[in-house]
C-alpha cells in the first residue's frame, strides 16, 4: 500500500513538473514502466557526438535501450530481387523527367536507379540529401546510442528491425511510387525540416506540443510509416516489462498528430 502510494505521488509530481531536456526528449510514466523517449535523428552532423552526458546517464540507469531497429549488424538492408523493367517503362513522361532532373542537379546518373523499386530510390535520394546537408549515419543518435549500449552490455530491444521495415516499404503501392512522388514533391521542404531536426539537437528542442511541423508526406503515407507505426509501437511499450527504457525513435515520431507521447498518454 506505502509501495503503491508513493507511485502515485511520483507519478503526480512527474505529470505537474515534468523534466526538460536539451535534447528532443520526454519522460514517460506507464505503470511501473518508466520510458524516456529520444526523438533521434539517423544520421547526424559531426557536431552531433559525443551524446550528451545526461543522457549517457539515462542510458546508464535504464534496463535496455529501445530502437526501431539495430543498425549496426552490418550489411545492405536491400536483398537483391528480380529486374524490373526500366524507370521509362514504370514512370510518365512527367514524373520521369522530374526525376531525371533531380539526379541532375545531384550529379548522378538516372542509369543507377533505372531498374530498382522505386521505393528504394526515394530512399537513396533522401539519404543522398542528407549527406549534402553535411548528416553522416555514424553521428546518427540511434547509431551512437546502440553502440553506447553495446559499449557496456545494455540490452537492446528492436520495435521493428531491419527486415519489418524492409517489408514495409515492399508493401507500399505502386511498387512505392507514392513515396517517390511525395520525396521529389516536398524535396526542398524535406531539406528545412532536416536542418529543424539537426537544430533541436544542436540549439533547443521544441517546448510544448503540438509542434507544426510541415507535411512531407501523403495523408496515406503518413498513415503508413507515421500513425500506424505510432499505434503499434504504443502496443509494445504497454507490454513492456516492469522498468526503466530509453527509447529512441525518429524525432518525426515525437512532435505533430497522433505523435507516440501522446497516444502512450491515452491509455
Amino acid at each position: 500500500m506505502r509501495r503503491s502510494l508513493w507511485q502515485c505521488v511520483t507519478q503526480l509530481i512527474a505529470r505537474l513538473f515534468p523534466a526538460s531536456y536539451p535534447w528532443p526528449a520526454m519522460d514517460i510514466q506507464l505503470g511501473d514502466r518508466r520510458l524516456h523517449l529520444v526523438g533521434s535523428i539517423h544520421m547526424g552532423t559531426r557536431d552531433m557526438q559525443p551524446l550528451p552526458a545526461r543522457l549517457l546517464r539515462q542510458l546508464a540507469k535504464a534496463d535496455a535501450l529501445i530502437v526501431e531497429a539495430d543498425i549496426t549488424q552490418g550489411g545492405s538492408p536491400f536483398a537483391n530481387s528480380d529486374e524490373l523493367p526500366s524507370l521509362a517503362e514504370r514512370l510518365d513522361s512527367a514524373t520521369f523527367s522530374r526525376l531525371n532532373s533531380l539526379c541532375d542537379e545531384l550529379t548522378l546518373s538516372i542509369a543507377i536507379f533505372d531498374h530498382l523499386p522505386l521505393w528504394q530510390i526515394a530512399l537513396m535520394l533522401q539519404a543522398q540529401q542528407a549527406q549534402r546537408l553535411g548528416l553522416r549515419p555514424q553521428y546518427g543518435i540511434d547509431y551512437q546510442l546502440l553502440q553506447a549500449a553495446k559499449n557496456v552490455n545494455k540490452p537492446v530491444i528492436e520495435l521493428e528491425g531491419p527486415d519489418t521495415q524492409i517489408a514495409l516499404l515492399k508493401s507500399l503501392p505502386d511498387d512505392g511510387l507514392p513515396l517517390l512522388l511525395d520525396t521529389l514533391e516536398h524535396w526542398h521542404t524535406n531539406a528545412r525540416l532536416l536542418q529543424t531536426m539537426i537544430s533541436w539537437w544542436l540549439d533547443a528542442p521544441p517546448k510544448r506540443q503540438p509542434v507544426a511541423l510541415p507535411t512531407t508526406f501523403s495523408n496515406e503515407l503518413n498513415d503508413t510509416l507515421m500513425r500506424n507505426r505510432n499505434q503499434h509501437w504504443r502496443e509494445l511499450m504497454l507490454a513492456l516489462p516492469p522498468g526503466r527504457y530509453v527509447v529512441a525513435v525518429g524525432a518525426l515520431h515525437l512532435y505533430g498528430d497522433d505523435n507516440l507521447p501522446g497516444l502512450l498518454k491515452t491509455r
